[in-house]
């Protein structure tokens, strides 16, 4: 399909008379997720600003039962350094986008089409554009240009391979050219991942937000929300930023267990099993541990040893837990609607699961007033209830739980405060990122009461760190904490637990 005989010109990526793509009228986004449905589509090249453009979306019914990668991977294969493509490639791209976007028979198209047809349809069209207009691109360049039409127009532009990787945790953006991801624990630059402009940036920030009904401009500069696989994003835009920002935790799709976190050096074999003792003795746990340093992933270990016959009621902000029991309710918070209203905050979610006849509750993870009644439920009946905060240490958790319960009851007295931790959490998990980039299980406390007007703990495992090997990894063990017997020794042996809890404590590795 040809869109005119006109050469392009090059052109400053900042010239105001750029061409822009006329603005269809825009109705629903469709849904985008990491393995399946259909895609938001829209253009890069639109006149998008912070509070002024709209994004231009076309509904694709067809999509809803396709791979959102079909048609895209096998096509193009080739994916070309920056230092590689020519100086006016991106401005190129950039043109070509906006005069495929500007043809209302084209978006006809391709809201008819799924999503390997659409990219089918792009691809056709952009290289009889390409031959009309006589670009003076290499082979390479011409195939990555392809690709990366059909993401800009089908996905989410360059962030659309970055979210096909598995390796990938996180994907930061700081500006158009300022993109890193985090792999292995440590934070590099994106390889060949840039935006053409801020406006492109902007309008990628506008599709992943508009896919879940809302919005981020100059009036609402900042938003949370999430990918329809689970993935959590923030978004920030100007003025409080130099340029639009994301930051994206990626959702992991296979669910790792215990044995993975041995196999990865979490946590020692032995250690392991403390864990499945506890997740399956009910006792209320407190997994601790700072950003990013994996307190989902382990919360997500420890609920594969609840037994199949209670009902676990779970409470996120995003459905990240995968609990395999059959009887398992699901309940996630809501923030306020474009008019403000409607907003469901993780202290409603909590204080309705008590009237939902829950034999566990979990939280994804405790920030503020609902601690109150986490512990209130931890001390009424609900025992096995489990929930993730963050704190660098045992000791801190616990200064963190008391300082929440004061932040939505300010009237109670701190030492009943205390007493309340003291009689409601068990064990606390702690799970640290350490500075080599390697995620560990630091330490496993149990709390025994009080002793005046302290929480009281005693450590049943702890890491230790001994030095560096010749790569700059720390090396260390896991130690226990030997002869001590713990408080929740009679509940163990209640459940058969109560030998083998002592062998593994006992054994001082």
């Amino acid at each position: 399909m040809a869109f005119g005989n006109k050469k392009i010109s090059p052109r400053s990526a900042n010239d105001s008379s750029t061409p822009v793509a006329a603005t269809p009228s825009r109705v629903a986004a469709p849904a985008f997720g990491g393995t399946s449905g259909p895609r938001p589509v829209g253009g890069f090249g639109l006149s998008n600003k912070p509070g002024t453009g709209s994004v231009v979306v076309v509904p694709t019914p067809a999509q809803a039962s396709r791979s959102p990668a079909s048609g895209r991977s096998s096509m193009i294969p080739s994916i070309v350094p920056d230092a590689v493509v020519s100086a006016n490639y991106y401005e190129y791209k950039k043109q070509i986008n906006d005069q495929l976007l500007a043809s209302p028979e084209m978006m006809q198209r391709l809201g008819a089409l799924d999503n390997a047809q659409a990219a089918a349809e792009i691809q056709e069209s952009a290289r009889q554009m390409m031959v009309d207009l006589e670009l003076p691109l290499s082979k390479a360049e011409q195939d990555q240009m392809l690709r990366d039409l059909v993401d800009d127009i089908l996905g989410f532009g360059p962030l659309q391979p970055l979210l096909d990787r598995d390796d990938i945790a996180d994907i930061m953006i700081n500006g158009p050219t300022e993109v890193f991801i985090e792999v292995g624990g440590k934070i590099e630059p994106a390889p060949n991942c840039r935006f053409t402009d801020e406006a492109h940036l902007f309008n990628i920030a506008q599709r992943i937000v508009m896919q879940r009904g809302r919005k981020v401009d100059e009036a609402t500069p900042m938003c949370d929300t999430r990918l329809n696989d689970g993935s959590r994003v923030n978004v920030i835009v100007p003025p409080l930023t130099k340029h639009t920002t994301i930051t994206i935790r990626k959702f992991k799709r296979d669910r790792l267990t215990l044995n993975d976190l041995v196999k990865y050096g979490a946590i020692h074999p032995d250690g392991a099993e403390l864990l499945k003792i506890i997740g399956k003795c009910r006792l209320n746990v407190i997994v601790s541990g700072g950003t990013g340093s994996g307190k989902t992933t382990l919360l997500n270990t420890l609920t594969a040893f609840i037994n199949n016959g209670e009902r676990i009621v779970t409470c996120e902000d995003t459905a990240e837990l995968q609990l395999q029991q059959p009887h398992v309710v699901t309940m996630e918070t809501r923030p306020p609607g474009l008019e403000g209203t409607g907003e469901v905050s993780m202290q409603d979610l909590v204080r309705n699961s008590l009237r939902m006849r829950p034999t566990r509750i979990i939280i994804g993870e405790v920030r503020g007033e609902e601690m109150f009644d986490l512990l209130q439920a931890m001390n009424t009946g609900h025992e096995g209830s489990m929930g993730t905060l963050h704190a660098n240490d045992p000791r801190l958790a616990l200064s963190r739980m008391e300082s929440m319960v004061i932040m939505g009851k300010p009237n109670l007295n701190v030492r009943n405060v205390r007493e309340m931790i003291a009689e409601s959490v068990h064990v606390i998990v702690q799970v640290n990122r350490l500075p080599d980039g390697s995620r560990r299980i630091t330490n496993i406390s149990e709390i025994t009461g009080m002793e005046g007007e302290t929480i009281s703990m005693q450590p049943l495992m702890e890491y230790v760190t001994t030095g560096e090997d010749d790569r700059g990894r720390l090396v260390g063990h896991h130690k226990f904490s030997g002869t001590i017997k713990p408080k929740f020794f009679e509940k163990a042996a209640f459940y058969g637990e109560g030998e083998r809890l002592q062998k593994i404590l006992s054994s001082g590795v």
